[in-house]
């Protein structure tokens, strides 16, 4: 008579489980096609612009990570995305280089840079940490302009040779496009599971409660310096993709505006989701695009919707996409005996 209690919770927990992955995988199926299908049905302009959601989304999202994850706020993206766009266009014209060469030399450059930067600048803290980011934004783009035998300066390098895979020229925004995002998925997979890992629980015990993380034995510098150098390497490699697509790049393109950009993707979107960059990369993308048909008084539009994002979705798109999806499917209770 004791049995059936149990079992009946139990058939009724499993019956969740399985309803939740099902509702789960149709959703992801179906985002599959539409993603697959957009490229057809959009405009060459939309598709381009959907390309660029992509590169700021992984440029992004270390940004986000070390905001949301160790609440370090960094201007100096620019610097890396710079660093590996720069890297592609000299080693590809001048050298002749493939561009999975000197993608890779770029973020060697990126990496090296972002350890020996940060391992004295990520013992600041605060305000004082990001005015030292922006300083180094702004050291950076005085670099990129004034070095003009390495980055043409103002008039910039063009000729950067396209992607090639598999003897198929990326010369076009559909075929980069999907090319572009499956290599986000995978970025943002890698980053979920880090985030899932003991590191990922080190990184938020250091955000959260830095002496008890020091208690229990975390490196907390050492740690903030790892991730620098991660998201050093996202930008450079965003970067690099960048100058392959557009097949030119200028120092206008590496400013501090663009460093205040990948910032504040990583905000709207949501600091502390992984895909919360991915909704923020579309909102500076797409929303400017679609405000700008208004005429020119389209930036003050841009602003006020910024305004009122910021204002009404604290936690940023992910997290309310995140929270509406609890709600609608809620987690299932814990199995009956489980202890918890």
């Amino acid at each position: 008579m004791s049995v059936e209690p149990i079992r009946a919770p139990a058939a009724a927990l499993l019956t969740h489980r399985h309803l939740r992955r099902l509702v789960g995988a149709t959703l992801a199926l179906a985002g599959i096609a539409i993603w697959a299908a957009l490229p057809q049905v959009l405009s060459r302009g939309t598709v381009d612009l959907l390309v660029f959601t992509a590169l700021y989304a992984i440029a992004g999202l270390g940004v986000a990570f070390l905001l949301g994850q160790c609440g370090i706020v960094s201007l100096a993206q620019s610097v890396f995305y710079g660093i590996g766009a720069y890297a592609t266009a000299y080693c590809c014209t001048t050298w002749g280089w493939p561009w999975y060469a000197a993608l890779v030399i770029g973020m060697v450059i990126s990496g090296a840079t972002a350890l020996v930067i940060g391992w004295p600048v990520l013992r600041l803290s605060g305000y004082f940490l990001a005015l030292a980011t922006l300083a180094l934004a702004t050291i950076g783009h005085v670099l990129f302009l004034e070095w003009d035998w390495l980055t043409g300066g103002t008039l910039g390098v063009g000729g950067i040779p396209q992607i090639s895979l598999f003897g198929l020229v990326l010369n076009t925004p559909q075929k980069f496009y999907y090319f572009i995002w499956p290599l986000a998925a995978l970025i943002y997979w890698l980053l979920y599971n880090l985030l899932h890992s003991r590191s990922g629980y080190a990184m938020r015990a250091m955000r959260d409660a830095p002496a008890a993380a020091l208690v229990l034995g975390i490196d907390v510098h050492k740690l903030k310096v790892r991730i620098f150098v991660l998201s050093a390497l996202l930008g450079s490699l965003a970067g690099s993709l960048f100058a392959n697509y557009v097949s030119f790049v200028s120092v206008d393109s590496f400013g501090v505006d663009r460093a205040v950009s990948f910032l504040l993707l990583a905000v709207v979107g949501g600091a502390q989701s992984v895909i919360g960059p991915l909704f923020g990369a579309a909102f500076v993308t797409l929303v400017p695009n679609l405000l700008s048909r208004v005429g020119d008084v389209h930036p003050l539009l841009f602003a006020g919707v910024l305004v009122v994002a910021v204002i009404f979705l604290p936690q940023g798109m992910g997290g309310l996409v995140t929270t509406l999806w609890r709600r609608l499917w809620p987690p299932a209770p814990p199995a009956p005996g489980s202890g918890t």
